[in-house]
C-alpha cells in the first residue's frame, strides 16, 4: 500500500489562548488525527506549535487550530509556516512543551525551575 509521504508546518495562534486549556485541547486533537509534534505558550501570550503528519490530518489540524480550539478560546487568527515534506517523522507523538522561563527563578524557592508546567 502507497502511503502519503510526512510533510510539517510549525504555526502561532493569536487570541485568548493562554489560560484557557488550548494546549490540552490542541494535544488532544493532535493526537485523535494521528499527529506527531509539540505546542508550547509563548511569551507575548500566543501559542505556538509544530505539527507533521499526512497534508489530509494536517489540513483538519489547521482548520481545527483557526476556527475551534478550547471551549473558553477566542482565537484572532493563526500564521503557518510553509508546508514542508520530509523524509521521515521527527517526532514519535505529540505534547506539550513547558512555559518558556521569562525570569530567572526567585532564591530560597523550593523546588526546581522546570516544575513551572500545566499539563
Amino acid at each position: 500500500m502507497a502511503s502519503e509521504g510526512v510533510f510539517s508546518c510549525e504555526f502561532e495562534v493569536f487570541g485568548k489562548v493562554q489560560g484557557v486549556n488550548f494546549r490540552r485541547h490542541a494535544l488532544r486533537k493532535a493526537k485523535t488525527l494521528g499527529l506527531r509534534g509539540w505546542c508550547m505558550n509563548s511569551g507575548r501570550g500566543t501559542v505556538k506549535g509544530y505539527i507533521e503528519g499526512r497534508p489530509a490530518e494536517m489540513d483538519v489540524m489547521k482548520e481545527w487550530l483557526r476556527n475551534t480550539g478550547s471551549p473558553l478560546s477566542s482565537v484572532e487568527r493563526v500564521e503557518f509556516s510553509s508546508l514542508r515534506e520530509r523524509d521521515r517523522y521527527g517526532y514519535t507523538n505529540f505534547h506539550i512543551k513547558p512555559d518558556p522561563i521569562e525570569e530567572a527563578p526567585e532564591k530560597g524557592r523550593l523546588g526546581s525551575s522546570s516544575s513551572n508546567t500545566d499539563y
